[in-house]
């Protein structure tokens, strides 16, 4: 019988406890991205941004199932792509050229989330992309940006075309390939991931039912920001993160790994 064990070596005393943190939260996030479905096999990715003047980031062993990556597998990078230490895994080319793109050109986003789901890639091969038909896309719709699809991002050229379109926003639909999401911290792409994911999920569901849809009025989608302040008592996606670690630590705690 084949052993199909991962022998990955602890990072823990090779990095600050600042990095390791960060190691240890980004593994989590790949952990319940996996946990909830919203995984494409070895594919999509979710990067985090070290602290430092050089812009070194974190980003996902490629080769590896979400529900694998420990805080020990996670691959430290430059905008370049160059790998800062050793390594045993890849990176994705596409992976890399998008989440470089965000870190590149916004300082307050420490970590981007990108995903393939059914619901996410049907919403952004809608037309009117994201419409405002529950609680849950007011959140998004407060932040949102769109960029058309160029073919699986491999052409540094588009790197300023997508960076164009975010801007200053939180929210991105990918026309034709998916979600993503920029965030100050793990915790809060997390939070705006989950909120986005929902949102499109509700929306193709409404649009199933065979009957015309109600959309929220612009006054309610105007004041949205401010209510979001209290809906999270100001913390965002710190909020939720803290039940969230425990709930993977009671389904598997290796993430810490």
């Amino acid at each position: 019988m084949t052993d199909y064990a991962l022998a990955i070596p602890s990072m823990k005393d090779r990095v600050s406890p600042q990095e390791w943190q960060l190691r240890v939260d980004l593994a989590a996030a790949y952990r319940l991205i996996a946990a909830y479905g919203w995984d494409d096999l070895v594919f999509t990715h979710i990067s985090a941004r070290l602290p430092g003047p050089d812009h070194h980031f974190l980003i996902n062993p490629y080769g590896l199932m979400f529900e694998e990556i420990t805080a020990s597998s996670l691959v430290k990078v430059d905008l370049q792509g160059n790998k800062v230490e050793d390594s045993p895994f890849p990176v994705n080319p596409a992976g890399f050229n998008i989440h470089s793109a965000v870190h590149e050109a916004r300082e307050d986003v420490q970590c981007v989330l990108h995903t393939h789901t059914a619901a996410g890639v049907a919403v952004s091969a809608q037309e009117q992309g994201l419409l405002p038909l529950s609680q849950q896309s007011l959140f998004a719709l407060a932040s949102m940006s769109y960029h058309d699809y160029e073919g699986v991002a491999l052409n540094e050229d588009e790197k300023a075309r997508l960076q164009a379109d975010l801007g200053d926003a939180s929210f991105m639909i990918l026309r034709n390939h998916g979600l993503l999401v920029a965030g100050g911290s793990i915790a809060d792409a997390f939070l705006f991931n989950f909120v986005l994911q929902r949102a499109c999920e509700i929306q193709v569901m409404a649009q199933s039912g065979g009957k015309p849809t109600i959309s929220i009025p612009d006054p309610i989608l105007n004041g949205i920001k401010a209510q979001a302040e209290q809906v999270t008592k100001g913390l965002g996606g710190h909020l939720a993160w803290p039940g969230l670690l425990r709930k993977l630590e009671r389904m598997d705690p290796s993430f810490k790994e």
